[in-house]
């Protein structure tokens, strides 16, 4: 094949980015992962359908029509994209009051906040907004998350014990599952620890024995064997078989319900955006491969356009299916379409066994779920390594478990950019000073070292922006105050900033006329061009003066002592 023809090959199949190249000895190990991922996967989407609020069958289609779409149209050649415990929270949370959970009504409106996270993920892509994703830190995500494993913890205590969910909010469920815990069926609490002790066993053993499927499997045999509905176990029922029906959502579409549930999608979009983009990242790393987070957009919209067009809820990449996959092998999206036969077996074949599931082994299953959502290795490496940012964590934790899912995605937007913001306030600026022996070293503020007598190098260490403009003021201030001797010349090292804002640029022109009544004049060095543009544009240049800018700081000495011969050598 000739170098064009490649080159058009590659045009041409741009869409199968997760499939190809297909490596042939690698076939064999993605077909087992996508067996063990379907192994692992179909009793925890089932599991989610308990958090979303939806028929147990959505769950089967989340990784059916979805999971296909995105293994052919997505970016990463590892990401899972399938039901998720976080965007199925916020979903059952939003709508809660609008329908009744499981009814036709609840499915088609959790299928219009499938398509309109859709709608915001091409937004996206069209406007080449895949870096937003960066917008969410970890420290809130871990907080979030943990927040949203309480939550679907706590809310599957009372399925576990077969009693009634009541209560508003995670605390009032929790007091009336205490409450009521007298009224408990003895047999479903044996069914959900029984299958707690499997699911918990096969991991401590391997974490690639699928102790779901076992569990489930098992539950389903001993339900039907020992008739445990005589016992009072309450089961799953029957479950519709066959492919899902294609169409829009049967609801009724007007202004009103859009402005209602737009809050919702955009909170589902962050979500989908943080966490996938978070996980394909981490594994195209890994394995020194190619991610493109724009093209990764249209898989993921298209993979929510699936669901909502094939009645189920919005999907989005697993972290933990992601892991399932690569544990058992599995290096391209073939996995996943593996997974995805197997769930079109098991709708058109194998659902009547379904019917004799305790429920108690769903809330079983998702209680697990949400406690190993609740990350405390990872808050107690923020408390360790980040103060600070931890209780930003706890924060966007509790407020998940005290007022809602919607509302902490919110918050945690509003955290994130907080965080963001604070890094670039509290900047460690630094003085450079000559060393005899070790060259030109960063010295702290506090030294008040000068690079030679009467000439200061300081260097600001982030872009000068709003937040951190009185910062640069204050400590150019403090440093031209204190300086012994007094200073000649004050020079600013731009080699970290990359971007001066309107409000900094207004700044350095009162810094400029402060130095100037104090004799002191403000040079520059390292600047790069586009800041050196910008301060073109706001006249800056021109105030400092064109010969204020110089290539490195060797320069600005030199230029001294040129001005001032007798300027001794650099300082040791």
């Amino acid at each position: 094949m000739t170098n064009a023809a490649a080159h058009n090959g590659r045009r041409r199949f741009a869409v199968f980015q997760g499939l190809l190249p297909v490596d042939r000895s690698r076939v064999p190990a993605d077909i087992i992962a996508g067996i063990t991922l379907a192994a692992l996967a179909i009793p925890e989407v089932m599991g989610y359908t308990k958090i979303s609020g939806t028929p147990v069958i959505t769950g089967l289609y989340t990784i059916l029509i979805p999971m296909i779409l995105y293994a052919l149209f997505g970016s990463s050649r590892h990401l899972v994209v399938g039901a998720d415990s976080a965007t199925a929270a916020i979903l059952a949370s939003s709508i809660a009051g609008m329908a009744a959970p499981r009814s036709g009504e609840w499915v088609a409106l959790a299928g219009l906040l499938a398509l309109m996270a859709a709608g915001f993920l091409l937004l996206a892509r069209l406007a080449r907004l895949g870096f937003l994703a960066d917008f969410l830190s970890r420290t809130v995500l871990v907080g979030f998350l943990s927040g949203v494993g309480i939550q679907v913890a706590v809310g599957e205590l009372a399925g576990m014990l077969d009693l009634p969910v009541a209560g508003d909010g995670t605390i009032a469920k929790l007091l009336f599952t205490v409450r009521e815990i007298r009224q408990a069926n003895p047999a479903s609490l044996v069914v959900a620890t029984a299958v707690l002790a499997v699911i918990v066993g096969s991991r401590r053993l391997s974490k690639k024995i699928p102790g779901p499927l076992i569990a489930v499997s098992g539950a389903i045999v001993a339900s039907w064997a020992f008739n445990l509905q005589a016992s009072g176990v309450q089961l799953l029922g029957p479950v519709p078989s066959g492919l899902p029906t294609l169409g829009l959502p049967a609801v009724t579409i007007d202004l009103a319900l859009i402005e209602r549930l737009t809050p919702t999608a955009f909170a589902m979009f962050v979500v989908i955006l943080s966490q996938s983009a978070a996980t394909s990242r981490a594994y195209a790393a890994h394995y020194n491969e190619r991610f493109d987070e724009n093209v990764d957009l249209v898989g993921l919209c298209l993979a929510n356009i699936g669901a909502g067009l094939s009645g189920t809820f919005v999907v989005n990449g697993s972290p933990t299916k992601t892991q399932m996959v690569e544990s058992a092998g599995g290096h391209s999206q073939l996995s996943q379409l593996t997974t995805s036969f197997i769930v079109l077996m098991v709708l058109l074949f194998f659902t009547a066994p379904l019917a004799f599931l305790p429920k108690a082994v769903l809330s079983a299953v998702v209680f697990l779920i949400g406690l190993e959502l609740v990350d405390l290795k990872g808050l107690k490496r923020i408390y360790a390594e980040r103060p600070w940012e931890f209780w930003v964590a706890l924060i966007t934790m509790a407020t998940v478990v005290l007022v809602g899912v919607e509302q902490s995605i919110l918050l945690a937007i509003v955290l994130s950019l907080a965080v963001h913001t604070r890094h670039g306030y509290l900047v460690n600026n630094m003085l450079l000073v000559h060393d005899r022996t070790l060259g030109w070293r960063q010295r702290p503020l506090g030294t008040g070292g000068q690079a030679v007598p009467g000439l200061m190098i300081y260097r600001f260490m982030h872009n000068m922006y709003y937040a951190n403009s009185q910062v640069l003021s204050d400590q150019i201030g403090e440093l031209v105050r204190s300086a012994e001797p007094p200073l000649a010349w004050f020079c600013i090292d731009a080699v970290a900033v990359n971007d001066v804002d309107f409000t900094a640029a207004e700044t350095l022109r009162i810094i400029y006329y402060n130095l100037a009544k104090q004799g002191v004049r403000l040079v520059w060095c390292e600047v790069v061009d586009e800041v050196r543009a910008g301060l073109d544009r706001s006249q800056l240049s021109d105030l400092f003066g064109r010969d204020a800018f110089f290539p490195t700081f060797d320069a600005v000495v030199a230029a001294y002592r040129q001005r001032d011969p007798a300027a001794t050598a650099p300082s040791s």
